[in-house]
């Protein structure tokens, strides 16, 4: 047998996916077998994963909605902030001993 891309030379193998003959150097060894470069590429294409249309927006969806996430949880840590005591943050209200705050209260 000669390689189908080469007539001149002697074929050495077959490929399993269009049983065609191939030269050394028109074959690949792919998933443990032998195939051409021809059904090489069928093989790779088949292989890849389907991209969607709206990935991109999906994609963009994705980060507004994490972006959301996180100014409301900047913003509820904001607003606990604000409820703290001005005692707290003066040092009074470690000064005082827990009679007296019960007494101003």
């Amino acid at each position: 047998q000669r390689c189908r891309n080469h007539a001149q030379r002697e074929a050495v193998a077959r490929c399993p996916e269009c049983q065609r003959y191939f030269c050394r150097e028109c074959i690949t060894e792919h998933d443990d077998r032998v195939v051409c470069s021809v059904c090489l590429a069928q093989l790779g294409e088949s292989g890849k994963p389907k991209t969607w249309r709206m990935s991109g927006a999906r994609q963009g969806a994705q980060f507004l909605v994490g972006l959301l996430i996180i100014w409301m949880c900047f913003y509820v840590i904001g607003r606990a902030l604000l409820n703290v005591p001005s005692e707290f943050h003066e040092q009074s209200l470690w000064a005082a001993s827990p009679l007296e705050r019960l007494d101003d209260e």
